[in-house]
């Protein structure tokens, strides 16, 4: 399975530190933002992973990271063209990369605390999505769940009135027909290309599976929620 680390977009919910570099190179806690996404990916068995990212600050990414040998890792790296072309605009940069395997997915502003391995040791067709339970669901995608709360029935980006307490977080495990599905969906009224879209795709053809997210987790694209991640990075660096 190859990894992918999506981290172009603008940042503007960060302005204006995003107008020094990308958010994804902002420091959380003690280092910069790519690693956590990074290590997830490695922690989960996953060496190979391409970053995709915006032309803007691309050099930034290299010179940080590299090929990734100092990391672990092989790392790729590919060019949105369109900073707000959305999430699934930025994956089908990884198609050519993939070479037809499965895809694990995740964000570049996602700060987990455990990792996936015994969920993609399991994967094999479909989709596999991760939920959280939140505060607020109606800053993400928010699961709309059949009555016996087992079965997704489809993803409501951002809803004003969620159907349930869960957010769909941005780990995401795809099997090669996901760059299929991103070619056939329609931009959405913010005129970008939805990965709620996609995940609704596999989602009607009954293949779609879901687990729920166990331990800390962040979506730390705004200046609070990355305040909130560094507190408790470095709460949990005084436990280790």
């Amino acid at each position: 399975m190859k990894g992918v680390i999506l981290a172009g977009g603008l940042g503007t919910r960060l302005h204006p530190l995003t107008k020094i570099t990308n958010k994804h190179l902002l420091p959380v806690y003690d280092k910069p933002m790519i690693l956590y996404p990074l290590e997830t990916l490695k922690k989960s068995g996953i060496e190979e992973i391409m970053i995709v990212c915006g032309r803007e600050f691309a050099g930034h990414f290299m010179n940080f990271l590299g090929s990734g040998e100092e990391f672990g890792v092989r790392l790729s790296y590919a060019l949105q063209d369109k900073n707000n072309g959305g999430i699934a605009d930025a994956l089908r940069y990884a198609e050519r990369f993939s070479k037809g395997e499965n895809v694990a997915v995740i964000l570049g502003d996602n700060v987990f605390e455990n990792d996936f391995r015994a969920h993609l040791n399991k994967f094999q067709k479909g989709t596999l999505i991760f939920l959280k339970e939140v505060s607020d669901p109606r800053r993400f995608g928010a699961p709309v769940f059949d009555e016996t709360k087992k079965r997704v029935l489809h993803i409501e980006e951002k809803p004003k009135e969620p159907k349930s307490p869960y957010a769909h977080v941005g780990f995401y495990v795809f099997d090669n027909r996901v760059f299929d599905f991103i070619k056939n969906i329609k931009p959405s009224a913010r005129g970008e290309l939805e990965i709620v879209d996609v995940v609704n795709e596999y989602i009607k053809n009954g293949e779609a599976s879901h687990e729920f997210v166990e331990g800390f987790w962040s979506d730390a694209g705004t200046i609070d929620s990355l305040m909130e991640t560094s507190k408790w990075l470095h709460e949990r660096s005084k436990l280790s």
